[in-house]
């Protein structure tokens, strides 16, 4: 492609900006030159008429496997995943083998993204060596070699002593630390969300209230030390109220809610017949919880939409449900389910979900991007509000065929993906 390129004919929609209108958008050497009226001389002319064009949508919470688990995800596949599902950028986990809790591991991941890389790629640091919940990690070191938060992820930092630790260590670096909300003396050997679905299958549940208690604490934490801290997916009303207080009174929090807690419920997991797509962590939760998230959704509890994209081997899949590995993918789906399940069902409407795929999470860890403001990146998400999607796991770019949503005919999604100027997916 030529290193200047015009779109032309698009819907703009810039919540940045407040920009909601149709314009042009040229870029040029890898970031916007201007919106309006351009001069296509000497630009790659691409005809986006009837399509919308958005700054470039960012998943800040993405299972890439690599180092230790190229088995389940590579960053080259994980990345072609990202950019088939309208993504321009990822934040990757850092439960690789080893842990990203050293800068060598994190200049391995961001060696690799720039070799094999569709979009780009943000290492998350772990929060304690080994993520193990004990001895803080090096944020200095992280932060240096490209680490953008830190988060233990699945395993959550258990003592209140350390998380207030991690929490002060990381201001000093303006890190933001993003947790997986779990007191886990409760979840421990749950399979599900404890609940009549549990208890009438006689699987062991994940109950609401242990997710409620450590963001309270956190909140708390935060209050006090003035630092950052993300709620990884929120799945609960109790959690959802909690970081809601916690806003109010001022404290720095801010979540996240993934599409799969926002449609669908613990009841799937009886319908599906143990189908262990509905098995993740957290778990599904009750129609309230749903009910609750999507309402947080609307009145900015929730400042973000991510995947928590967890690809798996068959073989950790097809096993007995309690016995089956935690997680679903979510790149290639999430764009499309909330084009048809939320703007198409109107709990909110488009300008909002932009803002919740790209301009609020590049704001909540400090990215760049998620605008189309001359002089930004030109990453660039462009969405076809009719396209008609039909899920199909056998056909995702992703190693992961572990989704949930298989089968679902949807209507919209990404039609072109734009990282740097440079198409890396069309529909």
């Amino acid at each position: 492609m030529k290193e200047r390129v015009l779109l032309k004919g698009g819907r703009v929609v810039d919540p940045s900006q407040g920009i909601d209108e149709p314009l042009d958008v040229l870029l040029d050497s890898g970031v916007v030159e201007a919106l309006g009226k351009a001069s296509a001389k000497g630009a790659e002319v691409i005809d986006v008429s009837g399509l919308v064009v958005c700054p470039g949508f960012i998943d800040l919470h993405v299972h890439l496997r690599e180092p230790g688990r190229e088995d389940k995800e590579t960053i080259a596949t994980g990345t072609r995943a990202a950019a088939a599902g309208g993504f321009t950028a990822v934040c990757a986990m850092p439960n690789t083998e080893p842990v990203n809790d050293q800068a060598g591991i994190t200049r391995f991941i961001l060696d690799r993204a720039r070799a094999e890389g569709a979009v780009r790629v943000y290492p998350i640091g772990a929060i304690t060596k080994g993520s193990m919940g004990e001895e803080i990690a090096e944020y200095g070191d992280l932060r240096e070699a490209g680490c953008v938060a830190v988060s233990d992820d699945g395993r959550p930092v258990a003592s209140a002593r350390v998380f207030r630790r991690a929490l002060e260590y990381a201001k000093a670096f303006d890190l933001t630390v993003i947790d997986h909300c779990e007191e886990p003396t409760l979840a421990q050997g749950a399979s599900m969300n404890e609940g009549p679905v549990a208890t009438l299958l006689g699987l062991r549940g994940n109950p609401s209230a242990g997710e409620a208690m450590i963001v309270e604490r956190d909140v708390l934490l935060a209050d006090l030390t003035g630092g950052k801290v993300h709620v990884a997916h929120l799945s609960t009303a109790l959690g959802a109220e909690a970081v809601r207080r916690g806003k109010a009174r001022g404290v720095r929090v801010t979540a996240e809610a993934t599409p799969h807690h926002m449609l669908l419920t613990d009841s799937l997991v009886k319908e599906s017949g143990y189908d262990t797509s509905t098995k993740m962590n957290p778990p599904l939760r009750s129609e309230s919880d749903r009910e609750a998230l999507l309402e947080a959704l609307r009145d900015g509890t929730v400042d973000c939409i991510a995947t928590d994209h967890a690809p798996h081997a068959v073989d950790d899949k097809k096993c007995e449900y309690d016995l089956a590995a935690f997680g679903i993918v979510g790149l290639e789906t999430a764009v499309a389910l909330c084009l048809d399940r939320l703007v198409g069902a109107g709990v909110v409407d488009l300008p909002r979900l932009v803002a919740l795929l790209s301009t609020n999470p590049a704001r909540v860890l400090g990215l760049p991007g998620g605008t189309l403001a001359p002089g930004s990146p030109a990453d660039v998400t462009v969405l076809d509000l009719a396209r008609k999607v039909k899920v199909d796991p056998a056909r995702f770019e992703s190693r992961g065929r572990n989704s949930p949503f298989g089968g679902w005919s949807l209507k919209g999604g990404p039609a072109m993906t734009l990282v740097g100027g440079r198409v890396v997916f069309t529909a």
